[in-house]
């Protein structure tokens, strides 16, 4: 029987929006287990490190060279019958780093259904017939467009970025103001559908500028973003400077001249994340990312309907007929982690400042858990669940334990978990910082 513990080679895409060489976190984690066919190259962008079974870039037993979706499929007690039989014989979810240089495309992940749809259609550009909620994790600090603003806010930017509101159309823009007015944050469903048809109006009207007038448009925004500073934008808005607005304008023009991308992010909100901040982004949400190191954990899926920031197939009609259109402030976006009751960090060498939170968002395909272990000899002791978990180590080095097998653990390195086997993380030093990404049925958080 496989030993529920196995140490995991990973595969790497280069995309040019990832980071560069060594500064890549994707591809230095990707280095830091031998393979043969990978060594980073100082000139090539290195976007996505991938920890899973999705059959595009399959993770490997290092010591066999069998891809993981080999291993689980022929020992299904590795991700347990209760998850084998509602998922089929593959992980439920994909877990990535992805290192941002510069802006992923404008882009939503399709619902089942329309994931489904898509995929009959056209199985070339929509690969999967899954759904893909994700979250993401900073590592590094991080920057990206996540869901669209409040309604006063885009209000305020159709009012004052001329180039906006031309392409927008006057007679949507002015829909979209009368319609919202005075209702901009009422909690009645009538309002609510009212507000969120003339948004998905004036934003269809946006998404459909032909590219004479964005290219003029464009123009006239990166003018105005170089000569007002400060004063662009009627000074940003309530929840951004107009400096930092131009700032961006500038910084997305000098990545995709004239792009659509350059209107599109006065709908959307402009987040930042700190280092272990999160969000979360269920399927049909409108996002792009624009910069840093994250984690990121996903329904297993590759399905991508993109629309801006990218030179891949676009499918504008789709996006935006596909989207939810809830709007809500930046802070509403994020998803703040709480304290995992599963793990038990050691007495003797246990340090106040180690410790084990959750981020769990609403969805049964994958919690994460980051553990910080900072004692040499602390320990980690997570309970046996009844779903498979991927483990990847971020910071330092250690130990990690299933049963009698030991295995070293360094930045880098990645382990899968089986089902039912008590892991435990020890750390060799005095810091050792481990991302477990992992599976349960709700209301089976242990196997006791």
């Amino acid at each position: 029987m496989q030993v529920p513990l196995i140490r995991l080679q990973c595969g790497v895409n280069s995309y040019d929006w990832g980071k560069v060489g060594k500064d890549s976190a994707a591809a230095k984690f990707a280095a830091a287990t031998p393979s043969n066919d990978f060594s980073i190259q100082e000139e090539k962008p290195y976007a996505e490190l991938w920890m899973g079974t999705h059959p595009s870039l399959p993770s490997k037993d290092l010591e066999t060279q069998r891809t993981l979706l080999d291993l689980v499929q022929d020992n299904q007690a590795l991700l347990s019958k209760e998850i084998s039989e509602r998922y089929g014989n593959k992980l439920p979810f994909l877990f990535k780093v992805l290192s941002i240089n510069k802006a992923l495309s404008i882009q939503a992940h399709p619902n089942k259904k329309l994931a489904e749809q898509l995929h009959a259609k056209d199985p070339k550009n929509y690969p999967d017939d899954n759904h893909k909620p994700e979250m993401t994790i900073a590592i590094t600090p991080f920057d990206g467009l996540c869901g669209f603003r409040p309604l006063n806010e885009i209000a305020h930017f159709l009012a004052t970025v001329p180039s906006l509101r031309k392409l927008v159309g006057e007679e949507q823009a002015k829909n979209f103001e009368a319609t919202i007015k005075g209702k901009e944050t009422s909690d009645k469903a009538e309002d609510i559908e009212a507000n969120k048809k003339a948004l998905r109006s004036a934003f269809t009207s946006l998404m459909n500028t032909d590219k004479e007038t964005l290219a003029s448009a464009a123009e006239s925004l990166l003018e105005s973003a170089k000569s007002e500073g400060a004063a662009f934008a009627g000074e940003g808005g309530p929840s951004n400077g107009g400096k930092e607005l131009a700032d961006l304008v500038i910084r997305l023009n000098s990545q995709f001249p004239g792009d659509i991308g350059l209107f599109v992010f006065f709908f959307l909100n402009y987040v930042k994340l700190e280092m272990g901040e999160a969000m979360f982004l269920k399927a049909d949400d409108i996002h792009a990312y624009l910069s840093g190191d994250i984690i990121e954990c996903m329904a297993s899926s590759d399905n991508v309907v993109r629309a801006g920031f990218t030179p891949k197939f676009k499918d504008v009609s789709t996006l935006t007929s596909m989207l939810t259109y809830s709007y809500s402030p930046p802070a509403e976006q994020k998803m703040p982690p709480t304290d995992y009751p599963y793990v038990t960090l050691n007495s003797t060498a246990y340090s106040s400042s180690s410790s084990s939170i959750l981020y769990d968002p609403p969805i049964e395909e994958f919690s994460v858990v980051k553990t910080e272990l900072n004692k040499d000899g602390a320990k980690a002791t997570f309970e046996p669940i009844q779903g498979p978990s991927v483990v990847l180590c971020t910071k330092g080095k250690g130990w990690l334990s299933v049963g009698p097998k030991k295995e070293r653990c360094e930045e880098g390195w990645v382990f899968f978990v089986g089902a039912t086997a008590e892991l435990v993380v020890e750390a060799e030093g005095d810091e050792m910082v481990t991302f477990k990404a992992f599976c349960e049925l709700k209301g089976e958080e242990s196997v006791l």
